[in-house]
């Protein structure tokens, strides 16, 4: 029977689960930063005005490479190969960054070495999946930065030539495309972007020269004036630098820019561009501005890789994290009741955030850290002197006046953490210590920023913070690293991209103090063995950093992780340690966050497993399916049988048998269990799970020692 007593090895091997938490139950747009100056900060594209007129312009062999791949799965390894074509020219190229040995590795599109390529015959390319390609990002290729920058430019002609009244703003390349923002009357709908692009392959077509012309401000001024373009007037007057440059292309259209592009719109591949949609935009951001049209599109060097890029993109929609959060009901985020960008959890949202956080702690407390919870606001002062209200005062929301003296709600936790150390004096023998808390923290976003789980004002940060030695920097690092490692794969992410940011131009601290900081880093990441990026000039203001982007199953990179060495708050809040010799000297800080945002890092998993989560972390691993009322009394003993184990079962019944499988299956519960009158006399469960199909009949123990080894190994069964 359903009370009978489990085999002896399924007991103890589910009782020691379950004592380390319930089977040790395991834990995007703008990666959420720790203190002021973190990378992450701000969100933005690359411009074609004149303040990215360094970057745009450096030759080929000054782009930044693609950081180096670091896999931790078993059998994986990293690839350091270099991304080109050797020999006859080929679409293809080797796969590089990291394969795994055990499962079909993903491949990398290489850029070829031209604007448009000759398409290989059926011979020549091979039969792969889409979903296993890294299709070349705008940084990866100098070519296709210009082919989309130009593309861009051609759009905007195409858009002019059609609606004569269109005024044109800004047009940059971005990650995988391009846009543009027009002031005009009329609303540009889907069926007017087939009219934009096939007028873009007129333009196409003509092979038009595009030209770089130096221009003085004074006649810059007069052409857009003779034109009358407002908007160009006011980019203008944001270009300090002079001469002035312009891109013309042929006789007929030109616009303020600083470049790259290609030579002639004959280098566009016409079957390669494609325009994706159309949105608002409040020009510079601003809400109280004219609100702008703003055209997508992407352009690539082949039709295949488009080809490749759009099927991806129809895959990331069909595991939009909003989407599949509504259908799954986990979360809300009630707009014109509370607002936009605060997050509602449900209770199948809750339960997984429970289990989440019930992990992370346990993790964290087993590795030295002590939990703290902190208030949501503190009077400004505090603000003020941790530099948040100079530095990021416009990430903040207003003001609360309270008996005559200003609070604020809280953007970071990390000025919390620092009163709590400042209670008393430590002695060297104290450190480190390890704080760590989830605390929700909020920050003012526009209201056409905001997307989903990815961008909010408020979210919850899993921040700890360091106190350290300088002789114990590179050991705490390297613990940081492991923690990252651990808490990663727990929720299936082995593959990351590790980047290291040196001091940049504008910096606190002397060199000494940067050197060192910048050297136990690099220590740290090389007893882990692990390949990295430097990103010189890229640190924070108060010292230099590591960033992990974490690679999903469909081969997108997230940014989450962090690890921030910081010597400016110490100095700022003038916190201190005694030393050996009993003199009072500053402490070393490390910010240090492996979610980033807790919400974020939901809506990533989300996306990741398309709502197919791991049993572990899955809100209801097993859902009960009674045939009949009779059999519902069997049912309830089942289900108190499994929570007894830790397990988390429902019963739903009252629907014919096969509704309640399609629902079940609808709602992504990991096992189905049918129950029969056959399974009441034989005091078993019909199986059937999303990952096996129909399993068939089996003893309630034998299913929960089934769905024990799933949990622990961090599978589906």
């Amino acid at each position: 029977s359903a009370e009978g007593r489990a085999p002896s090895q399924t007991a103890d091997r589910i009782g020691r689960a379950r004592l380390l938490g319930h089977f040790r139950l395991a834990r995007m747009a703008t990666p959420t930063s720790l203190c002021p100056g973190a990378a992450g900060a701000a969100q933005g594209t690359q411009s074609c005005l004149r303040g990215t007129a360094a970057r745009a312009e450096r030759p080929p062999a000054a782009m930044p490479a693609r950081p180096p791949l670091v896999s931790t799965a078993p059998g994986h390894f990293a690839v350091p190969a270099p991304n080109s074509v050797t020999g006859r020219r080929s679409l293809w190229s080797r796969p590089v960054w990291g394969r795994s040995l055990h499962a079909s590795p993903r491949r990398v599109l290489a850029p070829v070495q031209s604007a448009v390529q000759e398409v290989p015959t059926a011979e020549e390319a091979p039969e792969i999946d889409p979903l296993s390609v890294t299709l070349p990002t705008s940084d990866d290729s100098e070519d296709l930065l210009k082919i989309r920058h130009t593309s861009a430019h051609v759009m905007a002609m195409a858009v002019q030539r059609l609606y004569k009244d269109a005024q044109v703003t800004i047009g940059p390349w971005i990650e995988n495309g391009f846009y543009y923002d027009f002031d005009m009357k009329q609303a540009v709908t889907d069926s007017d972007l087939k009219k934009i692009r096939k007028e873009m392959i007129k333009i196409i077509n003509k092979k038009l020269p595009l030209v770089r012309e130096e221009v003085s401000r004074e006649e810059a001024e007069r052409r857009i004036k003779e034109i009358n373009e407002p908007y160009k007037l006011e980019i203008l007057e944001a270009i300090k630098e002079e001469p002035i440059t312009i891109y013309r292309i042929g006789d007929e259209w030109w616009d303020l820019c600083a470049g790259p592009h290609v030579g002639s719109t004959g280098d566009l591949n016409p079957k390669a561009l494609k325009l994706e949609s159309v949105a608002g935009a409040y020009w510079r951001g601003d809400e109280s501005r004219p609100m702008l049209q703003r055209i997508y599109g992407t352009a690539w060097q082949t039709a295949e890789q488009l080809d490749i890029y759009t099927k991806q993109q129809e895959e990331a929609k069909r595991r939009d994290h909003r989407r599949i959060g509504k259908d799954l009901n986990l979360f809300s985020i009630q707009q014109e009741a509370a607002g936009g960008g605060l997050v509602f959890w449900h209770p199948k949202g809750a339960m997984m955030r429970h289990i989440i956080e019930n992990y992370w702690k346990e993790t964290h407390m087993e590795r030295g850290y002590e939990l703290l919870y902190t208030p949501h606001v503190a009077k400004v002062d505090l603000w003020k002197t941790s530099g948040h209200f100079s530095f990021y005062k416009e990430s903040m929301f207003d003001q609360m006046q309270v008996e005559d003296e200003s609070y604020q709600l809280k953007p970071m936790n990390c000025p919390f953490h620092i009163q709590v150390y400042k209670e008393g004096l430590h002695s060297y023998k104290e450190l480190p210590i390890r704080w760590a808390e989830l605390g929700t923290v909020y920050r003012y976003e526009r209201s056409g920023t905001m997307h989903g789980l990815f961008r909010v004002r408020g979210f919850t940060q899993d921040d700890g913070h360091i106190f350290c030695l300088p002789s114990q920097l590179s050991d705490e690092i390297l613990g940081v690293l492991n923690l990252v490692e651990e808490v990663l794969s727990r929720f299936g992410f082995t593959k990351y991209e590790v980047n290291l940011s040196t001091r940049p131009e504008k910096s606190v601290g002397g060199d000494e103090v940067w050197n060192r900081s910048t050297d136990s880093l690099k220590d740290a990441l090389n007893r882990k063995g692990w390949e990295y990026s430097v990103d010189e000039g890229g640190g924070a203001f108060y010292g230099p950093k590591i960033d992990f982007k974490i690679l999903d199953a469909i081969g997108r990179k997230w940014q989450c992780s962090t690890i921030q060495v910081d010597f400016n708050l110490p100095e700022r809040f003038d916190l201190e340690y005694v030393d050996k010799e009993n003199n009072r000297e500053r402490p070393i800080m490390i910010h240090r966050a492996i979610f980033g945002s807790l919400e974020r890092f939901y809506g990533i998993l989300i996306e990741n497993y398309a709502g197919e989560f791991p049993l572990w972390i899955a809100p209801v691993q097993a859902r009960l399916l009674p045939v009949t009322d009779e059999a519902v009394p069997y049912a309830r003993e089942v289900v108190r049988k499994m929570k007894a184990f830790g397990l988390r079962a429902e019963i739903v019944g009252g629907e014919r048998l096969g509704k309640l499988v399609r629902n079940a299956e609808k709602d992504r519960v990991p096992v189905m269990g049918i129950i029969g009158m056959s399974e009441v006399e034989n005091a078993q469960i019909s199986v059937r799970t999303r990952a096996g199909g129909e399993l068939g009949p089996m003893g309630v123990d034998e299913v929960i020692q089934h769905m024990g080894e799933a949990v622990a190994n961090n599978t589906m069964w």
